[in-house]
């Protein structure tokens, strides 16, 4: 078939501490599942078949599109069958940080990682929460899924300098980080399939050439000299690609581009607009997927297996209601809009036992019109605090993105904190970069007319705006402002972490991420439990193979990427902990199949 045309808060616990023992959903089944809304579908044998391959893989992201090509390379024949009208799924809308210790390109650039730092950083942060023997293949494989990914596709990568694991101070943790990016891919190589590639979660300026790393100095671009050279370095990649009649692709769009270049290449077909509906089975065994294409349901076939790399559940409501903490919804994920955990039901209603189903990769967004925004850098940044329904301070500001939101779900029963506030000053808006917005410029009024955002002369006057008590508020600043002079947090800590000072001002001191609050107006900004995506999905082997909940594997079915439950439990290694585990269990799934 031709392819488709279409009190403190502890210093960097892992996040295990930082909450009781959750509810986790293991074994459930079609049944308990009901709710979710995807009906079975009638046999697989009585439907007409698409094809036949060695290998059938589910979803286009960066699981499925590793697993596909390492299938490919392995001899095997293979198809993916990609549900949205595009390709890269929310990878592609990424920064597409990826965190794989002691890969060839740390290693060249210096980096001090070893085997046991790793081993040691990463028990440290996830605990026995996942299997030793699976973190183990994560930590083996991954070096050597990056490595064939670079022989196999264009896509090559660049150190991300400086962006410290998430929890440094842990054993084996390392303050300069491991994570790594693509870099600048020409989107040219992928002809007419440029125009397939699923759009980024943020356009890059103009006539400029962006990586994530780029982002923590513009950011300051205002007020630092070097925020001032990253800027210029930008615009004079963006100037040269285009005098090279480029198509200059960074961050997600590079990865799903670099992937998706090596799979035509390879000579894999990618169906797009083709849903997956349900798993096909002979002899106890995944033999194919059931999918609908052009309003149809039809058979694709697989000789040895089957791997699902379809990715959360973050746009299904009735999920979300099902198995995580209130409130909840899909309005504040900036996951891809296609994920709606299709090929986690279909695995459960074969069997599967699932995990982590109440967690996600989260992180405080403001809820803006039209999308959330996902807050890295304006949380962090000195001059900026976040406070509860009652107008006081509850956590470490520059703390891991996702453990803040497990800390406004913690309180949020006793002590009301969603929606939280993100309270800023003038001093801070005239100095930072905010989301897209300069400094000195003004928040655009829908904003306001939506209620993420509002401004005051007074924080009298702001309290009344976002209802808190004025006396709590004027309170939590005056003691944050004489913390921050004295460049010590003593309350949450902020800074005390080598992570903390990442997205900061190193022009602050003594503290970079500690400033007063002092010129008029004051601005604050909704907070509400945002994420990257759902982290819950079936629970695999150190192989990559789906499990039954009591503990025996479904013969020919895999998964990998947000359709697993993450490696990672509930914590998050550094940046790239989504995108690094996906792609090596994709890689260990298709090197399982090839056998």
């Amino acid at each position: 078939m031709p392819e488709s045309t279409g009190a403190a808060d502890p210093v960097r616990p892992r996040s295990a501490r930082l909450r009781p023992t959750r509810r986790q959903v293991i074994g459930a089944t079609g049944a308990s599942l009901a709710v979710a809304g995807l009906p079975s579908v009638a046999a697989g044998a009585a439907l007409p078949v698409l094809g036949e391959y060695d290998v059938v893989v589910v979803g286009a992201g960066a699981a499925g599109m590793t697993a596909a090509l390492t299938a490919a390379k392995r001899g095997l024949s293979c198809v993916i069958v990609e549900k949205a009208a595009t390709y890269g799924g929310s990878a592609a809308r990424s920064g597409a940080g990826i965190w794989i210790p002691n890969n060839q390109v740390i290693l060249g650039a210096g980096v001090p990682d070893t085997p046991q730092k790793a081993a040691t950083y990463l028990a440290a942060v996830v605990g026995d929460e996942v299997p030793a023997d699976r973190q183990r293949a994560f930590l083996e494989h991954g070096p050597g899924m990056l490595s064939f990914v670079m022989a196999n596709s264009p896509l090559r990568f660049r150190w991300m300098d400086g962006y410290s694991d998430y929890y440094p101070e842990l054993p084996g943790g390392l303050p300069m980080g491991r994570s790594i990016e693509p870099d600048q891919l020409d989107g040219n190589i992928l002809g007419a399939e440029l125009a397939r590639l699923n759009p980024a979660y943020m356009t890059v300026p103009s006539g400029m050439v962006v990586f994530s790393a780029d982002y923590k100095w513009l950011t300051l671009s205002a007020v630092s000299a070097k925020g001032l050279a990253v800027a210029t370095e930008c615009l004079a990649r963006g100037t040269k690609a285009a005098l090279h009649g480029e198509k200059p692709l960074t961050m997600g769009q590079a990865l799903a581009g670099g992937l998706r270049a090596g799979l035509l290449a390879a000579g894999v077909p990618l169906w797009l607009n083709t849903p997956l509906t349900d798993l096909h089975f002979e002899n106890g065994a995944a033999r194919g997927v059931v999918v609908t294409q052009g309003g149809a349901p039809a058979l694709v076939k697989a000789r040895r297996g089957v791997v699902v790399g379809s990715g959360g559940f973050e746009h299904n409501a009735a999920m979300r209601a099902q198995y995580q903490r209130q409130p909840i919804g899909t309005d504040w994920t900036v996951g891809a809009k296609e994920n709606t955990g299709d090929g986690i039901r279909a695995g459960a209603r074969a069997g599967a036992a699932l995990g982590l189903m109440d967690d996600a990769w989260w992180g405080p967004a403001i809820p803006l019109p039209g999308e959330p925004y996902f807050c890295l850098a304006e949380r962090t940044l000195p001059g900026g605090l976040l406070i509860n329904q009652a107008g006081a301070r509850f956590v470490n500001e520059a703390a891991p993105y996702s453990d803040v939101v497990h800390v406004m779900y913690d309180k949020n029963p006793t002590a009301p904190d969603i929606p939280a506030w993100l309270i800023v000053d003038q001093n801070y808006r005239n100095r930072y970069l905010f989301k897209d917005i300069s400094p000195t410029f003004v928040f655009p009024d829908s904003w306001y007319d939506s209620g993420a955002a509002h401004k005051a002369w007074t924080l009298d006057q702001l309290a009344t705006r976002i209802g808190v008590p004025s006396a709590a508020l004027k309170a939590t600043v005056n003691r944050f402002n004489s913390l921050a002079r004295n460049g010590k947090d003593t309350d949450f800590r902020r800074g005390d972490s080598a992570y903390d000072h990442y997205y900061t001002d190193p022009a602050i001191t003594p503290n970079s991420c500690l400033a007063p609050l002092w010129l008029a107006p004051f601005y604050a900004l909704k907070i509400v439990p945002g994420d990257l995506g759902t982290k819950g999905g079936m629970l695999t082997d150190a192989r990559a193979r789906v499990l039954r909940p009591d503990g025996s594997v479904i013969s020919g079915l895999y998964a990998a990427g947000n359709a697993s439950a993450a490696v990672m439990g509930h914590s998050y290694a550094g940046a790239g902990s989504t995108i690094g585990p996906a792609m090596t269990f994709g890689h260990i799934a298709a090197n399982d199949l090839a056998g």
